[in-house]
């Protein structure tokens, strides 16, 4: 073979060999809509040192675009993106933000932990329409449609102070 011709395989093959990262391959455990179950060697709630671990899978995610509808890391919306992260620790909650706001219990603002979630109202009717997750101290991560991305803020700030609507606790 000549010179030309290997360097020809060796790229073919570095190509067909490379591709498996961009394949759109999902690693597992990822959750499917309507058909996916925690396996039972996981707990089925998470127990307040777990809220670290789920906020940092949280965090973890900084970045990711925002998509309406999206519930994967290609794109997320608010409350696909909680669905994705609690789903990875082998908690199901589910998929929209009304649902969401239903689930857990309620939390006092003032004793928020890692791990909770934190609902507002964006529109003029008063109802839970976003949601996100504390993480510590003022602030919470999401998935906002604004500046398309996974990314952090402060819970007091004043666009997210004044539509804050309640927070729940998933265990």
């Amino acid at each position: 073979m000549t010179p030309r011709g290997t360097l020809g395989t060796l790229l073919v093959v570095g190509l067909v060999s490379g591709g498996c990262a961009s394949t759109g391959a999902v690693p597992h455990p990822f959750p499917v809509p309507g058909g996916w179950s925690a396996p039972s060697s996981q707990p089925s709630h998470p127990t307040p040192a777990d809220g670290y671990g789920i906020a940092g899978t949280a965090l973890g995610l900084r970045g990711s675009p925002y998509r309406n509808g999206g519930s994967d890391p290609s794109g997320f919306d608010c409350s696909g993106f909680i669905w994705y992260v609690f789903a990875q620790h082998g908690v199901r909650v589910p998929r929209t933000v009304t649902e969401q706001f239903r689930s857990g219990v309620p939390v006092d603002l003032n004793a928020l932990e890692a791990g909770d979630l934190v609902f507002f109202a964006t529109d003029q009717g008063g109802e839970a329409t976003h949601v996100g997750m504390a993480i510590g101290g003022d602030e919470f991560v999401h998935a906002p449609s604004s500046h398309g991305e996974v990314r952090v803020e402060r819970l007091g700030s004043g666009y997210w102070g004044v539509r804050f609507v309640g927070a729940r606790r998933i265990r």
